[in-house]
């Protein structure tokens, strides 16, 4: 029978290092990944939506998992979930089966966003076919219909899957569907790792159960987070809705200069420089980045955000 440990706690979901003309920075990932461990994660999630996964060639995104895995097997105690992508099954096997020989903890894969499933069973299809080239390792499905336009209830590809596949392992659950959410995490007694993705309704999901998030902004602001869960788990709630809406607070700059790659703007600011995203995506100009500090200096939390 296939055993996993589930992840509990944060784990974040990395931005790709790129210089000025958009190539990786491998050799910024060692500092990085132990930037991240001295923070307090319990995980990590590579080539992500935040990891620009599909931005990147499935070549960059080989090198960049040997080079976290590298960081891992040296010793380090933060565990890596690969999303090996979601439109060629082949490439999804290929990139499973690179993270399994490197030594990784887990894979993700997303639903298929061009020609896309129309229900459960497809998308199960789709995931077992992936999952079975790597029969000793973890799968998780990574839900995320805002960005892949595939919608359909979670708790139902559950049923599908868990007929399918003894090493699925859980679901990154990032649509704001509470009873969808709470369905998964009861589904079987619990058996399956939901983690949750949506950083600014975390309290929410820890009141149904959640034990363990997958998010962007643990790269720079874990202390918040760390905070609000003690407080939630010490039954002190109105510190922990205070810590969530210091959360919220912040995560509205993302929003008001432009989305996604302003989470590269807060690593900046912290002192980890992972440079721009790639187009399409829109990035801050010099000038928004001044607006930028100033709007996060009125915040009045730099105390809560994560030190190098």
């Amino acid at each position: 029978m296939f055993e996993f440990k589930k992840f509990e706690g944060l784990v974040a979901a990395t931005f790709t290092p790129l210089d000025k003309d958009g190539r990786l920075i491998l050799d910024m990932v060692p500092e990085y990944y132990d930037f991240l461990e001295k923070n307090g994660v319990s995980g990590i999630f590579i080539n992500g939506s935040t990891g620009e996964g599909a931005s990147l060639t499935q070549k960059e995104k080989q090198l960049q998992t040997t080079k976290w895995a590298e960081c891992y097997k040296s010793g380090g105690a933060v565990r890596i979930i690969n999303l090996v992508g979601g439109t060629s099954s082949e490439e999804c096997i290929e990139n499973a089966m690179q993270s399994y020989d490197e030594g990784l903890s887990a894979i993700a894969i997303v639903a298929p966003y061009y020609f896309k499933p129309s229900d459960e069973n497809q998308l199960a299809e789709f995931v077992a076919r992936v999952g079975e080239a790597v029969p000793r390792m973890a799968v998780y499905f990574y839900h995320i219909p805002a960005l892949t336009g595939v919608n359909m209830p979670m708790l139902g590809f559950l049923k599908k899957i868990s007929a399918m596949l003894p090493n699925f392992a859980g679901i990154k659950f990032t649509q704001e569907d509470f009873m969808d959410y709470f369905s998964c995490l009861d589904f079987m007694n619990g058996k399956y790792d939901i983690l949750w993705g949506r950083d600014e309704c975390m309290l929410s999901a820890l009141v149904l159960g959640a034990k363990g998030a997958v998010g962007s902004t643990y790269n720079y602001a874990a202390p918040i987070y760390r905070k609000l869960i003690k407080a939630f788990d010490d039954g002190d709630l109105a510190e922990a809705r205070r810590m969530q809406k210091i959360s919220i607070n912040m995560i509205s700059l993302l929003g008001k200069y432009g989305g996604i790659a302003t989470g590269k703007a807060f690593m900046r600011y912290i002192g980890i420089d992972c440079g721009k995203f790639r187009t399409p995506v829109k990035n801050l100009s010099d000038k928004m980045y001044e607006d930028f500090v100033k709007d996060v200096r009125l915040l009045e939390m730099d105390h809560l955000f994560s030190k190098i």
